[in-house]
């Protein structure tokens, strides 16, 4: 009897301090879950990526929220600087007066600025064909006057951005200008809302980020709209090494190369109003340079070279 007294204590016992580890494993457990919140605004140039970053990351940790607004790269730096948001989407260079301010930033993806017309110009083969070269371009975005399409007389409809936007400035930049002010035009507000005024007008001529010309589902340019193709050399015609307008994945690898120009091909940031301490913010930063980068290329987006890529990390 007594034999059997001392098995069950040492069950009991055995089965208490089992229990006490799985509650303290548990514990340990949640307290090491990351939680917490993190806002992003800006760039609509990078608002498509940032959702999806925000899904996948929220997979892995869904105790995390993540607040995204779009609304163009000058909302994102001054939302930023005014503590408004954590992290800024940010699709131009950053200037040397917003350094000077602290602002810190990391560059997580690459993409580019494209011209875009309707698919209902009048002599829209020939422009297929012939191009446009960036002289032209000069002529229609930056001076005032009665710009006709190509032989012609038919004048250009010019649409440009309202709000301070990543892609209107580094489309000013490819055409010699200091800043977006100096396009003239219609201005409209957003991405979205100058690819459909460029739509509608079969005489427009507007610009646009990639994954806003194309449409990501069929890899085909978004019906109603054409990517004009740009005559970099200039000898009057779309040669074979300038032909890579058909659809999103020849575009993107075009970019990847080089073949297509930087401005306006540029890198995307996200900034913050300083070096990002929370671990929360690091560990998000992190993921988009190692996880992340995995969703970049099958959502219209350029990779970062190696050598690129790992300056960021460094600088994390």
């Amino acid at each position: 009897m007594r034999n059997s007294f001392l098995i069950l204590a040492c069950v009991v016992t055995a089965l208490t301090t089992a229990c006490e580890r799985t509650a303290n494993d548990q514990q340990q457990s949640s307290s090491d879950e990351i939680q917490g919140s993190i806002s992003v605004s800006g760039a609509f140039a990078l608002y498509p990526l940032m959702n999806v970053w925000a899904e996948e990351f929220r997979k892995e940790h869904p105790k995390v929220k993540i607040n995204i607004s779009g609304g163009g790269a000058g909302k994102g730096m001054a939302d930023v600087l005014a503590g408004a948001t954590d992290l800024g989407m940010f699709s131009r260079e950053i200037k040397p007066e917003e350094r000077d301010k602290g602002v810190w930033w990391v560059s997580v993806a690459k993409d580019a600025v494209v011209p875009t017309i309707s698919d209902k110009n009048p002599i829209l083969s020939q422009l297929k064909k012939e191009g446009i070269t960036r002289g032209e371009l000069i002529n229609y975005f930056l001076k005032e006057g009665n710009e006709t399409w190509k032989n012609s007389s038919n004048k250009v409809s010019v649409f440009t951005r309202s709000d301070a936007a990543g892609a209107a400035d580094t489309w000013a930049k490819y055409l010699g200008a200091d800043s977006q002010e100096a396009i003239k035009g219609v201005a409209v507000y957003g991405d979205p809302g100058l690819a459909e005024a460029v739509k509608k007008d079969p005489l427009a001529i507007g610009y646009n980020n990639v994954i806003y010309a194309y449409d990501l589902t069929s890899g085909k340019k978004y019906p109603g709209l054409e990517v004009l193709p740009i005559d970099i050399n200039g000898n009057g015609k779309i040669d074979v090494e300038e032909d890579f307008y058909h659809d999103i994945h020849s575009i993107t690898a075009a970019i990847a190369d080089g073949r297509y120009p930087s401005p306006p091909a540029r890198e995307l940031y996200l900034i913050s109003k300083e070096k990002p301490t929370d671990p929360l913010m690091v560990t998000f930063l992190q993921w988009i340079l190692d996880s992340g980068q995995n969703f970049v290329q099958e959502n219209g987006y350029i990779l970062l070279s190696d050598e690129v890529l790992t300056t960021q990390k460094n600088s994390l």
